[in-house]
């Protein structure tokens, strides 16, 4: 796994999973209360059985959904609904240009190119570096170069590009024997 990839909240939510996945395997591994019974003469400690007390069953309940609810955070993430861009513009602002301040041809294709270099959708760190190292190589490289232009594994980069390609921002063509991977 890559070192950069947890943080913040997914690096507490690894802890808590790991602790509570912990806690609960020795809860479950060593069940049997001791009674210990003190008499005049002597201390004698006798094994109940096979049974739980209250206090482990606790400890286990609060493992469990503990576990539960920090393995689920990891696996789903914390992907929020984006709201659908906006259609509505506002209206232009009167100026003083000859042209009543429209832009010219060259002036509109460089905004519109702009634009288009930046996704609709919000990027991870993984996906930003790589989906800009794409446009910087005009849309178009062949897998391998990704992996060694980025400090990423080859694994990341293919975790990456799959989440890229689910939301409809690159496609990967097979040459030879690598893929190409394109801006859509």
């Amino acid at each position: 796994m890559d070192r950069g990839a947890l943080h913040g909240k997914q690096l507490l939510a690894a802890v808590v999973f790991v602790g509570a996945i912990l806690v609960l395997a020795v809860q479950l591994i060593n069940p049997s209360p001791v009674m210990v019974s003190i008499g005049e003469n002597s201390a004698e400690a006798n094994q109940v059985g096979e049974y739980f007390t209250y206090g482990d069953v606790a400890t286990i309940v609060v493992s469990s959904a503990l576990g539960s609810a920090s393995g689920t955070y990891l696996l789903l993430g914390d992907f929020a609904p984006s709201a659908p861009p906006s259609t509505t513009t506002a209206p232009a602002a009167p100026t003083n240009e000859p042209n009543g301040g429209a832009l010219s041809s060259t002036e509109s294709t460089g905004r519109e190119r702009e634009q288009q270099d930046e996704p609709n959708v919000p990027l991870k760190d993984n996906e930003e570096t790589i989906y800009s190292l794409l446009t910087d190589a005009d849309g178009e490289l062949p897998q391998r170069e990704i992996v060694e232009e980025t400090a990423l594994s080859k694994a990341t980069v293919s975790r990456t590009l799959d989440a890229l390609e689910h939301k409809d921002l690159v496609e990967r063509k097979r040459r030879g024997m690598g893929n190409v991977v394109r801006l859509q």
